[in-house]
């Protein structure tokens, strides 16, 4: 359609899961571009790209080089909606811990797809503190920790990011000569519900457009929808100051909160190896993983 990917491409959808989901939307909660399928079209993206270069013409130049691909950056944030969705379909915390070696072996068997196909260096982040969103904290009352959250649920995040870490310390193992960067992401997220006046940041915890309950936030009146209050029909906005707010609507984070994300990882100090975004393309043959 025109679009220029000589500088990337994305793949990601709203939504996505790593493993095949089976609660798909409309009707479901979860997006049908799993990361097998996004996998799949990342492949269909490389063969088709070069065939479009091949034919020549005003479209070749936007297409990515063949050469590009095994120096590209690889990026992957994906994992919470896993967690997040069994939580929604009435799993119990401990029914979900259960599911995440097999979520992150799935994960860990498409990073290798893509070593595969020449992918040689990863970009993964680790998932977020889910029990500081305010959906869980409104859907799933439990034990709160010092910053408010909900802390079985943060726990929950921290095991799936415990076995992710572990599963890129194997993927290290077997493909010395690839670079798999863990960010960790979580840490950072947390910092904005620990200290948000440090950050300049208020209200962690509550929802910018959302409506209802202490979160500002419910499941019936969410952002963009229409309800009633006192007799007349009005559509569930913005909060006044979207820009000093940490959580957008419920469930995913303001502009602002993930500008501060990306400012705090792309300087690698959260990184592991602790290699800035910038650097991130060159090739590790110095580093120790």
């Amino acid at each position: 359609m025109g679009t220029n990917f000589s500088h990337g491409a994305n793949f990601a959808a709203g939504g996505s899961t790593i493993r095949i989901p089976t609660s798909i939307i409309p009707h479901g909660i979860s997006s049908p571009f799993s990361l097998d399928v996004q996998l799949l079209q990342f492949l269909q993206f490389k063969l088709k790209s070069q065939l479009i270069r091949k034919q020549g013409g005003v479209f070749a130049t936007l297409m990515p080089k063949e050469e590009i691909f095994p120096k590209a950056l690889y990026t992957f944030d994906i994992g919470q909606n896993d967690i997040g969705n069994a939580l929604l379909s009435n799993l119990t915390i401990e029914e979900v811990n259960a599911s995440v070696p097999d979520v992150v072996n799935r994960f860990s068997e498409n990073i290798q797809s893509i070593y595969n196909l020449g992918g040689r260096t990863f970009w993964i982040h680790n998932t977020g503190p889910i029990g500081c969103l305010p959906y869980i904290l409104a859907n799933f009352p439990s034990e709160k920790d010092d910053a408010g959250c909900a802390k079985p649920y943060n726990e929950l995040a921290q095991y799936f990011n415990a076995k992710l870490n572990e599963s890129i310390v194997h993927l290290r193992k077997n493909y010395p000569w690839a670079a798999f960067i863990y960010v960790d992401v979580y840490s950072v997220k947390y910092s904005l519900y620990t200290t948000p006046i440090k950050y300049g940041f208020e209200l962690p915890l509550m929802a910018c457009c959302g409506y209802g309950g202490m979160y500002n936030y419910s499941n019936n009146a969410g952002c963009g929808a229409k309800i009633v209050v006192n007799g007349s029909e009005v559509v569930v906005g913005s909060c006044d100051r979207p820009w000093v707010r940490v959580n957008w609507d419920g469930i995913h984070y303001t502009e602002a909160a993930n500008k501060f994300v990306f400012d705090q990882i792309s300087s690698g100090a959260f990184s592991q190896p602790p290699v800035p975004l910038s650097m991130s393309c060159m090739r590790f043959n110095n580093i120790a993983f």
